[in-house]
């Protein structure tokens, strides 16, 4: 059975989604933007019948007990903080690590700055940042497909996302998720605060501050219908990762991987874990 935790740290509580006994093998699941750890739901659930102890917490920004203003606090450096404290709170010396969109971002990080603490990383979507960036550079359809970017940075976007019903925000998951997990994540971003936030996150982003190469054995699973990752930083996050790496190609699957082919991926997560 799924239980719902909340996890005390310094900068707040989170809120948390667990399945499994305290003692089993420990999985920490982040989600992305502009999701919850309820995109986790179906894994989570899986995983802990596996004998595994899978957590997934609405990271900052999107639980209400850690929602600061200031763009500045949602830097890489105070998400990656973020990870390891709810994993000293649990108790983890050491855990396995997946994460989709941002979340696959700051796995990314905290995989390559504290390899003495994970255990394997998934990285679903977003490839190593290095990877990105160099695509970016280099490969005009990349450039294109990283459009969305500087949008969601400006001052007018939560009023563009949130217009006619959150038409917009609804947009973005390209209706290739349940329509019911739409309405939560749209219910969730209207509360006070919430949407910014989150766009918090693409407002404190330098791009020029990426992670080394990552040591930890990790898989990263893109889908081709990616419309925000092409093929040129899909393929380019091998050169990133030095230590064992296994690359798993979705077919006609977009970014909503957690969502849109969850057993697909609880499958391959079950595979890399064990």
């Amino acid at each position: 059975m799924t239980e719902h935790l909340q996890i005390a740290t310094a900068a707040g509580t989170f809120d948390a989604l667990a399945a499994g006994s305290p003692g089993d093998q420990p999985v920490l699941l982040l989600h992305g933007f502009p999701q919850a750890a309820t995109a986790w739901e179906h894994q989570v659930a899986v995983l802990g019948h596996a004998g595994l102890r899978a957590v997934a917490f609405d990271q900052r920004g999107y639980s209400p007990g850690v929602r600061p203003p200031d763009p500045v606090d949602y830097q890489v450096d105070a998400l990656v903080g973020d990870v390891l404290a709810v994993a000293d709170a649990l108790g983890w010396a050491e855990f396995d690590l997946v994460g989709h969109d941002w979340g696959a971002v700051v796995g990314w990080h905290l995989a390559a700055e504290h390899p003495d603490r994970v255990r394997g990383l998934t990285a679903v979507s977003a490839p190593h940042p290095a990877a990105l960036a160099a695509a970016r550079r280099t490969d005009e359809e990349q450039a294109q497909r990283s459009q969305h970017i500087p949008v969601l940075k400006e001052r007018s976007a939560e009023r563009r996302l949130l217009a006619d019903n959150a038409a917009a925000l609804r947009q973005l998951f390209e209706w290739r998720i349940p329509p019911s997990s739409v309405e939560e994540y749209v219910t969730r971003l209207r509360e006070p605060g919430a949407l910014t936030a989150a766009l918090n996150w693409f407002r404190a982003e330098r791009w020029n501050v990426v992670p080394d190469a990552v040591a930890v054995p990790t898989m990263y699973v893109w889908g081709t219908e990616d419309v925000a990752i092409g093929s040129t930083a899909a393929f380019g996050c091998a050169e990133w990762v030095n230590g064992p790496y296994r690359f798993e190609l979705v077919e006609d699957a977009s970014h909503w991987l957690p969502e849109e082919a969850p057993d697909l991926l609880t499958g391959l997560l079950l595979d890399q874990l064990r």
